[in-house]
Parts: structure tokens; C-alpha cells; sequence
């Protein structure tokens, strides 16, 4: 009587260590299946799930500048399934939950270059 579907209640990609350079500009996360990516502060920043900055719908979404230089100040784990992010700016309000932080680092390169168009379509700078 099982199906396929929803076999994992839990996230699919478990983290095994979060760790933040010494500079606090690059957050390396390592995956319990071997794989490990490297989030820069900025990009972290930029697209937090916040709702601050994500809004409540897509066309709430906001695209926030100036952020080339933030850094990490703070991780603090939220239970078993999510870190809150603190940036040297204020901003702690997004909850990065596994699954999040593993689809940023599977595409960080495509979300973060879809940011900087945004940025350039809206005369923003970083």
C-alpha cells in the first residue's frame, strides 16, 4: 500500500556541518551525501526566505541592494531543521532550512545572477 510519494516527512538533504570563514563573507555547508557549497554572505542576504525579503506572493517579492559587503554574524540552529542567519546589517528573520540551503548551493550561480539583472533592470547597485 506504499507509494512513492512521500516517503520523507524530514528534509532530503541533511547537513553535517555548517561552517563560516574567517572573513564571515562565505558560509561552507557539507552534506551528509558528500556534497558541500559555498554561499557567500551576499547572496545569503539577498535571497533570505524571509518575508521581508520574499514577501507574501511573488509580486511582493522585493529586490534589496547594497549588500556586497555584509557578513555572517551569527548561526543559530532553529530545532532540527533550520539555521537563522545573523548579517552584520540586522537582518536575522529568515529561517534557511536544509532543503533551502542545499537548492541555493545547487543554484546559486543562476538565483544570483538572476538577482543582479533585477538589480540592473531596477537601477540598484550591490
Amino acid at each position: 500500500m506504499g507509494d512513492a510519494q512521500g516517503q520523507s516527512d524530514g528534509p532530503t538533504a541533511w547537513p553535517t556541518e555548517l561552517k563560516v570563514d574567517k572573513d564571515k563573507r562565505v558560509l561552507t555547508v557539507s552534506f551528509d551525501d558528500g556534497a558541500q557549497f559555498d554561499l557567500a554572505a551576499e547572496a545569503l542576504r539577498v535571497l533570505s526566505p524571509s518575508a521581508e525579503v520574499q514577501g507574501h506572493s511573488a509580486s511582493q517579492r522585493v529586490t534589496v541592494p547594497g549588500k556586497k559587503n555584509v557578513r555572517i554574524v551569527q548561526l543559530e540552529p532553529v530545532g532540527t531543521y533550520a539555521v537563522r542567519i545573523t548579517f552584520d546589517d540586522g537582518h536575522n528573520t529568515g529561517l534557511y532550512m536544509w532543503d533551502y540551503l542545499r537548492d541555493l548551493g545547487e543554484n546559486q550561480e543562476a538565483r544570483f545572477g538572476a538577482y543582479l539583472s533585477e538589480l540592473a533592470t531596477k537601477g540598484l547597485s550591490r
